[in-house]
């Protein structure tokens, strides 16, 4: 299990955001949980420490939306990461 906290929901941005940065590994954990064809009841279990069974609904929503998150990090967001930072 990661141990930084997260949200049900990542914030969605235009941007990369704080919140992004500090779950890039969660991203990339996700992703590739995905490429192996992992259940995502057990990803959500070990990334985020949610019981699927216990907890279902909230389970999927973190999944579901931290999984989009990271999608959209690989389609978007990681060209942010590039562009140099405003002081």
């Amino acid at each position: 299990m990661n141990e930084a906290p997260f949200q049900d929901q990542p914030p969605q941005t235009d941007r990369v955001n704080a919140y992004d940065e500090q779950h890039l590994a969660i991203y990339v954990q996700l992703l590739m949980a995905e490429e192996e064809g992992a259940d995502w009841r057990e990803v959500v279990q070990v990334i985020f420490g949610l019981d699927p069974a216990r907890e279902p609904d909230r389970a999927k929503i973190v999944h579901d939306s931290h999984l989009a998150r990271a999608r959209w990090m690989t389609e978007a967001g990681y060209r942010h990461l590039l562009e140099p930072r405003m002081q």
